[in-house]
């Protein structure tokens, strides 16, 4: 699992990290000018190798989990990111959603992390999703499907309450979960569907939510055409875009620049289709100079390390 985990560490940094420079560029834009390798500046004026608010909460989320399950202080983590950089590429907040800020604001003024997340319609970005990675590795041990749903649904809400984001995020989980466990893409996936869609007729969740995902969830997301695929910000194009990324291609490096390549938010379309790819490939599968040359790179693997320590050490987890 060492390689899983590490992979899928530097996997979400550098696949953030290659979209950060050409966020918000169109398709067609990026169809002439494609991204080949981590590079500088651009819409955020920031050095090569800066990865953005995507990586820095999937940091703070490992890093609360590493001490146990606890969200209160998972949200003060997040609190110390939005407030002093904590876990930023170069300690400081360049990029932060309305959502997440205004979610977090509330946990600073002392509101509750279980009912701090924004849940109206309109709030469901994918500031969530690209942060769950880490929990898909927490929770690899825990058979009980519902308990699952119930903790991820928690930990989403810190930020986004709304539950056609937290349906994103317990798909994305449960499929990572399977990838670990299977590591063969489309049987994970095939897996992840029955899970999901065994699960949701056990429960009495709104039908017309749970409509927007069947593309992921009925249908081969991998089978859509890229026309058909969209890359914005919003929470079930990041979930089908990443998903779809990552069935169409077969390495690491392929994965997250198709996913930069798609244009729109390109560093979380990069990020989450990055974490799931680095998890299936592996570390040893990675670009060396990208792992060297992704901000704040030691630290990461020192992260990976005490990460996979910690869930290790946990029995019932």
């Amino acid at each position: 699992m060492q390689q899983q985990v590490t992979g899928a560490f530097y996997g979400i940094a550098i696949g953030d990290a290659l979209g950060v420079p050409v966020e918000f560029k169109t398709r067609s834009y990026l169809s002439e000018n494609p991204i080949d390798t981590l590079t500088g500046y651009g819409c955020w004026n920031q050095p090569a190798g800066t990865f953005s608010d995507d990586s820095s909460l999937t940091f703070c989320t490992a890093e609360s989990l590493i001490t146990g399950y606890d969200i209160a202080a998972m949200s003060q983590i997040f609190v110390r990111w939005a407030q002093e950089g904590y876990w930023g590429a170069h300690n400081e907040v360049f990029d932060i959603g309305h959502t997440t800020r205004r979610a977090l604001q509330r946990v600073a003024t002392g509101t509750s992390p279980l009912i701090s997340g924004g849940f109206e319609e309109f709030e469901n970005g994918n500031g969530a999703l690209m942060r769950m990675m880490p929990v898909a590795f927490f929770l690899a041990k825990e058979n009980d499907i519902h308990l699952r749903y119930q903790t991820v649904k928690e930990i989403a809400g810190i930020t986004h309450q709304h539950f056609r984001s937290v349906l994103a995020c317990f798909i994305y989980v449960e499929f990572l979960r399977t990838l670990l466990s299977t590591g063969h893409l489309q049987e994970s996936y095939l897996q992840m569907q029955r899970a999901v869609n065994a699960y949701l007729n056990t429960q009495s969740f709104n039908p017309a939510e749970v409509k927007h995902y069947e593309r992921v969830l009925l249908q081969n997301i991998a089978e859509i055409r890229e026309q058909q695929i969209h890359s914005s910000g919003y929470v079930l194009h990041t979930l089908e875009s990443s998903l779809w990324c990552l069935l169409n291609t077969s390495d690491y490096a392929s994965c997250v620049l198709r996913a930069v390549n798609l244009g729109g938010d390109t560093d979380t379309t990069g990020a989450v289709a990055g974490a799931a790819a680095g998890l299936h490939y592996g570390i040893n599968n990675i670009s060396p100079q990208w792992v060297g040359q992704v901000a704040k790179s030691a630290e990461i693997g020192q992260l990976a390390n005490r990460f996979m320590a910690a869930i290790n050490s946990t029995s019932t987890q």
